[in-house]
């Protein structure tokens, strides 16, 4: 089994999703909003969280892996970067149209597969990119090129904001009904298959959890405002074990974040970089 090259820029889609206020508010409940935070699960005056663009393309990534020939049972979510060009409305027709921009070989540790798309709203409006990066540990050595570093350093002092949270025991059975069906998250002897005691967190589940702790620090109640959101997913988190994002401000409309888990102190979301204000 090896990676498809000839994959390398051919189109993906355009993919069509339609999708409602149920949807929107089942995504936020998978991702921990509540009362604390209704404006996203309650369909009066309901916000759409940022991330739930997330939920809109999980197509996209199902054929992103399929194209590429990427072996299943060691694919994982690397790296996500998102740019928001208008809010995402409550319902609607989702149009995503993409290809796989490249491959980077990380030799016996695996293979990167970059892959990017924009989606468009029935209304006419361009909604978001998408950059995705997912890490293949069972497809590296075909003698591909090395990926450029990716350097975002964490400020050397004291956090500005901190938000802690603690992720339900059963929180990737909820986050999953919004689309994101890989059986790592659900199926005890997968999990084990794949090395892991259990089912772990889906990584954009916690993806999740991190942008409303970013908007209740940043921009409450304005989720709006974020206009991109970048992060490198780093370790696995199981399910009910306690987080903590942590949040430095470093210039106007400029943040940087980790997510870590309070039980060990480990970092399951690094490099992240915010920016938020009016999207022009």
């Amino acid at each position: 089994m090896a990676l498809n090259m000839e994959a390398i820029g051919k189109r993906i889609g355009p993919l069509s999703k339609e999708y409602d206020w149920k949807d929107a508010v089942l995504y936020a409940l998978g991702v921990g909003a509540g009362f604390d935070d209704l404006e996203y699960a309650y369909e009066k005056d309901l916000k759409v969280l940022p991330t739930f663009s997330m939920a809109a393309i999980f197509d996209f990534i199902k054929e992103v892996a399929i194209t590429s020939n990427i072996n299943l049972a060691g694919v994982l979510h690397g790296e996500q970067d998102l740019v928001f060009h208008s809010p995402i409305p409550p319902s609607g027709t989702l149009k995503t149209e993409g290809s796989i921009s490249r491959y980077y070989d990380k030799g016996d540790k695996g293979a990167l597969v970059i892959a990017e798309s924009d989606t468009w709203h029935s209304n006419g409006s361009k909604l978001f990119t998408n950059i995705l990066t997912l890490f293949a540990r069972l497809d590296g050595g075909f003698g591909g090129e090395t990926a450029p570093p990716n350097v975002v350093t964490i400020p050397d002092r004291a956090p500005d904001c901190v938000v802690d949270d603690t992720p339900s025991g059963n929180q990737p059975l909820i986050y999953r009904l919004s689309g994101d069906l890989f059986p790592l998250h659900a199926d005890p002897d997968f999990a084990r298959m794949m090395g892991f005691e259990r089912p772990i967190m889906h990584g954009l589940c916690t993806h999740g959890f991190a942008c409303r702790a970013l908007i209740q620090s940043l921009v409450p109640g304005e989720p709006e405002k974020v206009r991109r959101l970048t992060c490198r997913f780093t370790k696995a988190l199981y399910p009910g074990v306690p987080i903590r994002t942590a949040i430095w401000k470093t210039g106007e409309g400029q943040a940087l974040w980790q997510v870590s888990s309070t039980q060990t102190g480990d970092i399951v979301i690094d490099r992240g970089v915010c920016e938020y204000g009016d999207i022009s």
